[in-house]
């Protein structure tokens, strides 16, 4: 019924194809009662034109049939291209609209395979529906219709064959059911070890472990393999269940008809006939049993595309307020917890950040620094307590008016296909001065202006083409860019040398108007920070400027210790 939503919007299609299979069923209706004419009347008569003439029905039969199949046949790939197309655009534009709880259930992967895999088996049953689903049962009910208007005592064979064979099919579908949705999650895990290994392929290589990743993926298929193998096995019982019940039935069919012939109740074009029936019905069930093949698979796809379709936002978007106009107290945390799945990671937060104040986060490996400024964008919703932006609850603004006020830059430096101004202009048209600016202030613009074709340069996927202190320049550039109230980078110049670094933290500092937030695990790099935030194990254990933190919080001492004590310099 979700699906029929879908199919709507290409009723006319759908409806075409589906009466053009009708009418060609109809046409094959036809033939066993001309060829019973031919025999009874042509051939028992002796009448050469009389055959000639049915033949030439026959023929005509079939030309109209296989024109009939061919409009039917494009009628139903229209429809079910269309629908697989809507789908994916649903798909992808409700897999946009997650936070990042959601995504951390519905990992990238699967929802890759989902958007690919899953919709094409949706194609294919909706384009069978319309092909052979249409055909399969009126061939059925027509031709159990034409046997009994031949023979009601020879046409019970054809009911009671027909049972037999429902029951046969109904069982073995419910039993391969459960294993096409063990193979689409195999197919999942298959496709997280493949983008696994492309991704890391250079950490694989660094350490020689080509031969485990290798078995790992061997195993993963082998798995899909073998309940592919399993449940090809049972469906494999469809057809010569179906032949055998047919074939003893035209057998006892002839039997039977026989004795009638005999006693002149019943000619013998007419035995040819409820044969040619009784074949009718088997292709039928022959193609609905591969139809409950598809099916089975179908159904299994259909649960996983709307399960993306139907996952609403842990995040619910309900704001009302569509600008964000800055005060002096920017950023307000008041008693915020948060943690994943039922450990909290955040405790008791409650801290004031001002306008234009520029702020850095540091703290130990699972501190919650990363946790702490996600909850900034409601990328999560806190456990409890308050997060106030610019004076008003963050709940009561609406997310993409929230969002674009904030420009975040993440650890994992991720850069589009495309060229260098593509990639820093995501945000708005582009703009030169703007441009220049978020350029130099990144210390992007010496490397970019050395480059032959300057920010027209193209950009390979991931920004392979660039050194890793080099893609960070650009995704601040790109924050940058945004003119966004707030900034948040997170530990995001870790690739830049100390000379590069500097002079960046310098350049944030004469952007007084803009809120910046600045995770970093060097002392160095946030010492012009107004203040410093410190975290240990998800707690607020000082907040204050450097040289102040260096007197009173312990833990800020130990990390600014450990870092310029002469150990330090020799294990970095």
């Amino acid at each position: 019924m979700k699906l029929l939503k879908y199919a709507k919007e290409y009723k006319f299609s759908a409806t075409i194809g589906f009466l053009f299979k009708i009418f060609e069923a109809v046409l094959e209706l036809c033939v066993p009662v001309v060829m019973a004419s031919v025999i009874d009347k042509g051939i028992g008569n002796n009448d050469p034109s009389y055959i000639l003439k049915c033949g030439l029905v026959l023929i005509g039969l079939a030309v109209f049939g296989y024109l009939f199949a061919l409009v039917c046949q494009w009628y139903a790939s229209l429809t079910s291209q269309s629908v697989g197309t809507q789908l994916r655009k649903d798909m992808y534009h409700q897999i946009n609209t997650y936070d990042d709880a959601n995504l951390d259930t519905l990992t990238a992967p699967s929802l890759v395979t989902r958007l690919i895999n899953d919709v094409v088996q949706i194609q294919l049953a909706v384009a069978m529906t319309i092909r052979l689903t249409s055909r399969a049962p009126f061939l059925m009910i027509g031709s159990l219709f034409m046997a009994f208007m031949i023979s009601g005592s020879l046409s019970m064979i054809f009911v009671v064959g027909a049972i037999i064979l429902a029951v046969s099919m109904f069982s073995i579908t419910i039993i391969s059911m459960p294993y096409f949705s063990r193979i689409q999650k195999l197919l999942d895990k298959i496709a997280l070890i493949a983008r696994e290994n492309l991704k890391g392929v250079r950490v694989i290589r660094a350490f020689s472990n080509q031969n485990h990743e290798i078995k790992r993926f061997n195993k993963e298929t082998k798995n899909q393999k073998d309940e592919q193998v399993k449940v090809g096995k049972i469906q494999a019982l469809l057809n010569p269940f179906t032949y055998l019940i047919v074939n003893f039935a035209i057998i006892i069919i002839i039997y039977a008809s026989g004795f009638q012939v005999n006693i002149g109740s019943l000619s013998q074009g007419e035995v040819i006939a409820l044969v040619n029936y009784m074949n009718s019905i088997l292709q039928a069930l022959i193609v609905f049993a591969n139809v409950l093949s598809i099916y089975n698979k179908a159904t299994a796809s259909y649960q996983r595309v709307f399960e993306v379709l139907e996952t609403k936002p842990k995040v619910e978007d309900q704001g009302v307020y569509e600008t964000l106009t800055p005060i002096e107290n920017m950023i307000e945390f008041k008693n915020v917890n948060f943690g994943y799945l039922q450990k909290d990671v955040l405790h008791d937060l409650s801290f004031t950040i001002k306008k234009g104040e520029t702020v850095g986060i540091i703290g130990g490996t699972g501190a919650g620094k990363s946790t702490l400024v996600s909850l900034i964008g409601r990328n999560y919703d806190t456990r409890s307590g308050e997060i106030w932006i610019a004076g008003k609850r963050i709940q009561d603004y609406k997310l993409a008016p929230l969002r674009k006020h904030i420009s975040y830059v993440l650890q994992n430096t991720s850069l589009i296909s495309g060229t260098i101004k593509e990639n820093i202009c995501m945000s708005k048209p582009y703009q030169a001065d703007i441009m220049n600016q978020a350029l130099e202030v990144s210390q992007a613009k010496e490397f970019v202006s050395n480059l032959s074709k300057g920010i027209e340069s193209p950009v390979v996927q991931g920004g392979k083409n660039f050194s890793g202190g080099q893609r960070q320049r650009l995704t601040i550039a790109r924050a940058l860019y945004k003119q966004a109230d707030i900034l948040v980078l997170d530990d995001c110049s870790s690739a830049l040398d100390y000379a590069t670094d500097a002079a960046l933290q310098k350049q944030l500092q004469e952007l007084k108007e803009m809120t910046k937030i600045i995770i970093s695990q060097r002392t160095a790099s946030l010492k012009r920070c107004d203040r410093i935030m410190v975290l240990y194990h998800g707690e607020l254990v000082g907040f204050d400027s450097h040289e102040q933190l260096l007197k009173d919080c312990q833990v800020y001492q130990e990390i600014y210790e450990s870092q310029n004590s002469k150990e330090g310099e020799t294990n970095g």
